[in-house]
């Protein structure tokens, strides 16, 4: 009888701090709901940062000729009127052994 006073009382408590534990309301929940919140965070204030500096170079789109002329140049090979470009082979070529030789003598002796 008296291992029995003891055993729904025990019974009771383990039940409770089950459900307290792995309950949907639970303590590990929480703790994986608390983690998913400051990985949103995260990527929020990665996205603002993102998009304000989207904002400056549209602002400088808009107004600065400069940038525009630069853009211009960089990305669409736009050049002024009695402008010459040279282009040179890249580093990155070169190191890779790329960069294109000269044909190698050939002997035409027949």
């Amino acid at each position: 009888m008296r291992k029995r006073m003891y055993a729904i009382p025990a019974a009771c408590i383990l039940f409770i701090l089950y459900f307290t534990v792995f309950g949907e309301r639970g303590l590990l929940r929480i703790y994986h709901l608390n983690r998913e919140r400051e990985q949103i965070r995260e990527r929020f204030g990665e996205i603002n940062a993102e998009n304000d500096k989207l904002k400056r170079e549209i602002e400088a789109l808009k107004t600065d000729r400069r940038y525009m002329e630069s853009i211009a140049r960089k990305d669409f090979g736009l050049v002024r009127p009695n402008e010459m470009v040279y282009q040179f082979p890249s580093t990155e070529k070169q190191a890779a052994g790329q960069v294109p030789r000269k044909p190698a003598a050939t002997d035409n002796k027949r």
